[in-house]
């Protein structure tokens, strides 16, 4: 029995002497620079500027989704800059909850596309 327990004492010692902590290869990638991208700071500047920050933030439910929310749920492409930017522009509701969004209509819709491509650039890489 003692021969069992020297065994299995010996089992855990080499294998925790061999348990290597392995790199993550994605992680090890620096994060783009998102603050010299053209879009991301004249996106920036737009939402700054406007009361879109009374009810979203970058990482975290608000009275709307987090920005990063909704670039996590959209891809990247004109038909969706151009929907989000719609969406911004004449409101809307249904589909992050009930709570609907506020139209803004004094946002012209160049501005909201460069609103939207500035949020679908905080996607969770």
């Amino acid at each position: 029995m003692k021969k069992y327990f020297v065994a299995i004492a010996l089992i855990a010692i080499i294998a925790a002497c061999n348990n290597e902590v392995k790199k993550d290869p994605i992680a090890e990638k620096p994060k783009e620079d998102l603050s010299a991208n053209p879009d991301y700071q004249k996106g920036l500047e737009l939402i700054a500027k406007s009361n879109c920050l009374t009810c979203h933030k970058i990482s975290e439910k608000l009275v709307g989704p987090a920005y990063r929310d909704i670039a996590n749920k959209y891809t990247a492409d004109e038909n969706t800059i151009s929907m989000l930017a719609d969406k911004i522009i004449k409101g809307g509701s249904g589909v992050w909850g009930q709570i609907p969004m506020l139209p803004h209509p004094e946002i012209s819709k160049a501005d909201a596309e460069q609103m939207a491509k500035y949020v679908l650039l905080l996607k969770n890489k």
